[in-house]
């Protein structure tokens, strides 16, 4: 399930962090620990500039789990959580963006693994759909600069795969489509699901978690009709079902500071 962002990338990212004023880390609400990047934040620090942890999807998860990751989150860093998506906490984005750096014009650069919603959130920003979104990871493959204000512009910038990265974090990075094999990621998500929330699977697909993950791909696969000949379940493409729903967010499966042992 290794994935790596490509030498080339992280010297872009750089040189657009070198240019910019403030840099903003989108992180997923669902799993904003195993989202993190300790190399993005360390280039900012390297560079001097001011990072302020953007936690977005915050709609997927109960308030009293999304306060508890920002008390832990903002002893480090100011941390703002959002819906880009459902336009909920962005004013408080406004506000902590003019306040990260006293100069004007700024320059920000938005940055984060794949499928964080990155240019979700600057299409909020410039209130149209100035940068093209998609739901498929790594869709943004080159930086584009955007005013979005007199007073700011953005740079959208390519997806990283940092060299460590939580388990969620990574499937969220793995464009199911590309997969040769996507039933070990399928099996290692539902495995996290299972032994924390199995209900949740019930409930989103009908099928009742038994400890057995290969079980489960192949009831699904019978129950959606995804028969190959001789009616043998096809459980590769139940496996890319179960991925595609984790990175949409129809699948809300969240991880706590719990779980990380952070509180």
């Amino acid at each position: 399930m290794s994935q790596r962002t490509s030498p080339g990338s992280w010297r872009l990212l750089r040189k657009i962090i070198a240019k910019s004023d403030v840099v903003v880390e989108v992180l997923d609400a669902r799993d904003p620990w195993g989202t993190r990047s300790p190399q993005l934040e360390k280039l900012a620090d390297t560079h001097g500039k001011p990072l302020v942890i953007v936690v977005n999807k915050a709609d997927l998860v109960p308030k009293n789990v999304a306060e508890k990751w920002k008390k832990i989150l903002s002893k480090e860093r100011p941390t703002v959580f959002i819906s880009a998506s459902k336009r909920l906490g962005t004013r408080r984005l406004w506000k902590v963006l003019r306040e990260a750096s006293g100069k004007r014009p700024l320059v920000v650069a938005v940055a984060g693994i794949p499928n964080v919603g990155k240019s979700t959130i600057i299409n909020y920003l410039k209130g149209a759909h100035a940068v093209g979104t998609s739901p498929i990871p790594g869709y943004t493959r080159n930086a584009t600069r955007l005013r979005v204000a007199r007073w700011l512009s953005v740079i959208d910038t390519p997806g990283i795969i940092p060299p460590k990265l939580g388990e969620l974090a990574l499937i969220s990075a793995l464009r199911p489509e590309s997969l040769d094999d996507p039933i070990p990621v399928a099996f290692r998500l539902l495995e996290l699901i299972g032994k924390k929330n199995p209900k949740l699977l019930e409930s989103l697909y009908g099928v009742e978690w038994q400890q057995d993950a290969q079980n489960f791909l192949e009831k699904l696969a019978l129950r959606r009709g995804l028969l190959g000949k001789g009616g043998v379940p096809l459980i590769e493409e139940a496996a890319r079902i179960i991925i595609r729903d984790w990175q949409t967010g129809r699948n809300t499966f969240f991880l706590e500071p719990e779980d990380y042992g952070l509180a």
